[in-house]
């Protein structure tokens, strides 16, 4: 089976789980804090046509609304571009991969991936092949994604093979051999690798089964203690990783 329908399939059948546990109040607290500065710093948005690819229900798209941004949402699963329509009904909406995104070259002044492109395994290349060809000159492909070469990564190997919220062509990004592949289309801005103890416990809450209530609870306590933690962290101890790329 094509990973796009693998995980079309996938996110139709968890969408509801998805949706209470990635865009509750603690899940957005831990994005505004510690992913959006970084993902979406340095960045005038103001009347930019942004693409938010692989958007699931829009997890980025109230902030690139704040920031004056007009965003167009796409995604391979029919049950989260319906949320995200119901969402957001004033932006535009595709159902599609995005290997194959169906748009003219240099459509989007940028183009924003939240957790998405370790999905696209086997085609992560020619994803960011087709995300390069719709981006303007100048435009930046804003992620955040698992990386290779950290202690937690070697645990997620092992939790994607025994847990069925995790599908097989799952698989972390290795962000030094994608720089080597793609040197002559992007210049790369600074790596930011984050997440500790409050990236499992409040944004992974569904990974590990945590009862929304008890994620209320403790989430206000472990917000400073992930702060303190991410000022220490380095490639090695993180989780997952931030990034902006600005096509040549």
């Amino acid at each position: 089976m094509k990973p796009e329908l693998i995980q079309k399939e996938h996110y139709d059948r968890i969408s509801s789980d998805y949706q209470a546990h990635y865009d509750d109040e603690a899940s957005r607290r831990y994005r505004d804090r510690f992913i959006y500065p970084l993902l979406l710093g340095g960045i005038d948005f103001s009347g930019a046509r942004v693409l938010e690819a692989m958007c699931g229900s829009g997890q980025v798209t109230r902030q690139l609304l704040g920031r004056g941004a007009f965003v167009v949402g796409l995604d391979v699963s029919h049950a989260q571009i319906e949320l995200f329509r119901r969402r957001f009904p004033q932006c535009a909406t595709v159902r599609a991969s995005v290997t194959d995104l169906g748009f003219q070259d240099a459509s989007f002044d940028h183009v924003v991936v939240m957790g998405g492109l370790h999905h696209t395994h086997p085609s992560l290349e020619e994803a960011i092949v087709e995300i390069h060809r719709v981006l303007k000159p100048g435009g930046c492909l804003c992620f955040c994604e698992p990386h290779t070469g950290s202690l937690p990564d070697a645990a997620r190997k092992l939790w994607y093979r025994i847990d069925p919220l995790f599908t097989s062509n799952e698989a972390s990004l290795d962000l030094a051999k994608l720089k080597r592949m793609f040197a002559d289309r992007f210049t790369f801005g600074p790596d930011h690798y984050l997440g500790s103890i409050g990236y499992l416990l409040i944004f992974n809450s569904l990974v590990l089964r945590v009862p929304l209530w008890l994620k209320r609870a403790y989430s206000p306590a472990l917000m400073p203690v992930e702060r303190a933690l991410n000022a220490m962290l380095r490639k090695q101890t993180s989780c997952f990783m931030v990034s902006q790329w600005r096509k040549r």
